[in-house]
């Protein structure tokens, strides 16, 4: 059960840290060989040699998802290391709060809304692109895993960038399943409710300071749209991205 994705090569965006790391880290217990990229290349690098100290096969490069050329250079990283490319995961995300105070709708600036659309649905775009010429070459049932969120179909307030970018990344994934199926590549995503990571943190104690004031607890208002009553854990995640990867995922499509 744990082997089918043994020697499928993986390129993670955004896994320096946090959830893309939980799946970096899964993947490579289970016999992947790991491409981690992000923007922090010191938590990048040592997450890397984490993955190879704990016996598995690892590599880290830098990569911004809103650069065309570092994108295309990841993907070529990737196969001149491994001799494959399998899966890609685009993972990096952003959300408003990350970029700027102004994160309310009425006081929003465009800079700040395309920041948020060029990473996170721009970014995937290019990546899905510059990785699709050796996603062809993989005879191991390649895909595309995105991350969406429950934002990609309803909206919450405070993150109407945020939510405009992941509706977009459903339906990225959808027209990717239909124009990649004739080379048997799949694209499907994960869309999980808020999760234990310290993006998740900083964002909801950044809007909760501002909105609730500084003794507000940001974990009530999120469990109030789960109906399993906790935050989710990395490892829920990474658990159901593995399995989208494998090939008891490969009739899942779109």
């Amino acid at each position: 059960m744990q082997m089918d994705i043994e020697n499928k090569t993986f390129v993670i965006t955004g896994s320096a840290r946090g959830l893309g790391a939980a799946i970096a880290k899964l993947a490579a217990s289970r016999g992947a060989n790991i491409v981690l990229s992000d923007v922090l290349d010191k938590d990048g690098a040592e997450t890397a040699s984490e993955i190879v100290k704990d016996g598995g096969r690892a590599v880290f490069k830098h990569c911004d998802v809103t650069s065309q050329k570092e994108c295309e250079a990841l993907m070529d990283h990737a196969f001149e290391q491994f001799g494959s490319l399998d899966v890609l995961v685009n993972n990096a995300g952003i959300h408003e709060a990350m970029v700027s105070d102004r994160f309310v709708f009425d006081e929003m600036d465009v800079e700040t809304f395309d920041r948020v659309l060029d990473v996170n649905l721009r970014g995937p775009f290019v990546c899905s692109r510059a990785a699709t010429k050796y996603l062809k070459q993989s005879k191991r049932f390649p895909s595309i895993i995105n991350a969406g969120s429950t934002a990609s179909f309803v909206g919450y307030p405070f993150g109407l960038a945020y939510g405009v970018s992941k509706g977009g990344i459903a339906l990225l994934t959808k027209n990717l399943a239909v124009a990649l199926a004739p080379y048997g590549i799949r694209s499907n995503c994960y869309c999980p409710a808020s999760t234990d990571t310290d993006m998740v943190k900083s964002v909801s104690a950044t809007i909760g300071s501002r909105n609730f004031g500084a003794t507000a607890n940001p974990n009530a208002a999120q469990l109030g749209a789960h109906l399993v009553r906790r935050i989710g854990d990395v490892s829920d995640v990474a658990e159901l991205v593995c399995f989208l990867a494998s090939d008891r995922a490969s009739f899942i499509n779109g």
